[in-house]
């Protein structure tokens, strides 16, 4: 029986509303400060909800609009995929980066995790 043979009752409900953790972790994403980053890990550890696997899916299914660039691995790899895209915002932003070493697969820096990761400290007014 297709949906279109359903009584309009019966249909199911489709909203534009994201589910509310996907909502939780998007915000805390646009809490991080250009030039910044978090780790999957930091924003399930900031939310005390998930962990790192739950907080990357719900940045590639609805991260689109958010500030997805710094949201980032806990290595300082670049997404991949993204990884061209990414460095435009972080050089953009002045998110420290490593220069890539001659070994490196297509010679592309990473983050320097050390300086730009942020620990939800300054500007993070509202979090409880």
């Amino acid at each position: 029986m297709s949906e279109q043979s359903l009584p309009d009752d019966a249909r199911p409900e489709y909203t534009d509303a994201l589910p509310e953790y996907a909502e939780r972790v998007l915000e805390v994403a646009e809490l991080i400060p250009p030039g910044r980053v978090m780790t999957y890990g930091d924003v399930a550890e900031w939310l005390e909800q998930g962990g790192p696997r739950q907080v990357g899916r719900v940045m590639a299914l609805y991260g689109g609009a958010a500030p997805w660039w710094r949201v980032v691995r806990a290595d300082g790899v670049l997404l991949p995929g993204h990884e061209l895209r990414a460095l435009n915002h972080y050089r953009a932003e002045g998110t420290p980066l490593k220069e890539a070493n001659r070994a490196a697969e297509g010679h592309l820096p990473r983050l320097d995790m050390r300086r730009a990761r942020w620990d939800g400290g300054e500007g993070a007014e509202g979090h409880t």
